[in-house]
C-alpha cells in the first residue's frame, strides 16, 4: 500500500511516500516560505522523480493536529484536494504521534512532544518506545510547561523530547531540575515521514475517512475566538 503523506502544522513543510510501512521518497523544507506556495509543487516534484504518480497511491495522510491555525487549513485543504481529485481515502494522524514516531527505537524512554501553543503553553503528548513501537501515557493536549513538569517531577526513565517547542520544553524541564535531553536535529522536527509512518497502522486498521469526514484538530479555540469570546463576557 502507498501513502502520500503532508505535513503543514508548523514552519517546515513535507511531503512524503511511503510503502507498505516504508519510506521511499521525501522533500521537506523550511525557507520560511508560505505552505500555500510550497507544497503542491514540493508533491508535484516527489511523484515525477519517484516515477510515480497520485493514481499510484492507495490513501492521502496529512497531519491534522494541533499545529498552526493556517498550517493545518493548508495541509487538510491540500489532501482534501488530492483524495477528492483522484477518487482516494484519506488518513488524519496525529500531529504529535507523527514527531514521536522515528524515534520508537529508543527503548525505554519517554518521547515527549512539545510544539510551541504560545502562553507558556506547549501542545503536548506522551509516549513510551518499547520494542520498536509507542505506547501512549498521554493523549494530545495544550499544556502549560509548569503543569507538565510537575508531572515529571518523579520521573525516572530517560526523557527525549521532539518537535519545534523542543527547546523551549527543555530549557524550562532543565531549570525544574528534570533530566531530560533533546533529540537530534535531524530527527526533532516535524516530518511527512513520520506521518506516513504513524498512518501505516491506521490504514492496515481500515481507519480511513473520506474527504467530508476530514477536519482539523486544533485543540484549543484560535485566538480570533478567544477574543470574540471575551468581547462577548463583556458585554453582559
Amino acid at each position: 500500500m502507498n501513502i502520500l503523506s503532508l505535513e503543514t502544522s508548523a514552519k517546515a513543510v513535507s511531503c512524503a511516500i511511503v510503502s507498505d510501512g516504508t519510506p521511499i521518497a521525501s522533500a521537506w523544507q523550511q525557507t520560511g516560505l508560505t505552505h500555500s506556495r510550497t507544497l503542491m509543487p514540493m508533491v508535484d516534484a516527489m511523484l515525477k522523480n519517484s516515477d510515480m504518480a497520485l493514481r499510484d497511491m492507495d490513501a492521502v495522510a496529512v497531519a491534522a493536529g494541533p499545529g498552526s491555525f493556517t498550517g493545518l487549513r493548508i495541509g487538510i485543504a491540500a489532501a482534501k484536494g488530492l483524495a477528492w481529485g483522484a477518487e482516494k481515502p484519506c488518513i488524519a494522524v496525529s500531529t504529535l504521534e507523527a514527531m514521536a514516531t522515528p524515534l520508537s527505537h529508543l527503548e525505554g524512554q519517554l518521547i515527549l512532544c512539545a510544539m510551541d501553543a504560545r502562553r507558556q503553553q506547549i501542545y503536548n503528548a506522551l509516549f513510551l518506545a518499547q520494542e520498536g513501537a509507542l505506547t501512549r501515557l498521554a493523549e494530545d493536549r495544550a499544556i502549560a510547561l509548569e503543569e507538565l513538569a510537575a508531572e515529571l517531577a518523579e520521573e525516572a526513565r530517560p526523557i527525549t523530547i521532539v518537535g519545534d517547542g523542543a527547546a523551549l520544553c527543555h530549557d524550562f524541564l532543565s531549570k525544574a531540575g528534570i533530566s531530560c535531553h533533546l533529540a537530534p536535529v535531524h530527527l526533532r522536527a516535524q516530518s511527512a515521514v513520520g506521518v506516513g509512518l504513524a498512518a501505516w497502522p491506521l490504514a492496515q486498521a481500515g481507519a480511513f475517512l473520506t474527504t467530508q469526514e476530514l477536519a482539523p484538530v486544533y485543540l484549543r479555540l484560535s485566538q480570533a475566538e478567544r477574543e470574540r469570546l471575551e468581547k462577548l463576557r463583556g458585554q453582559k
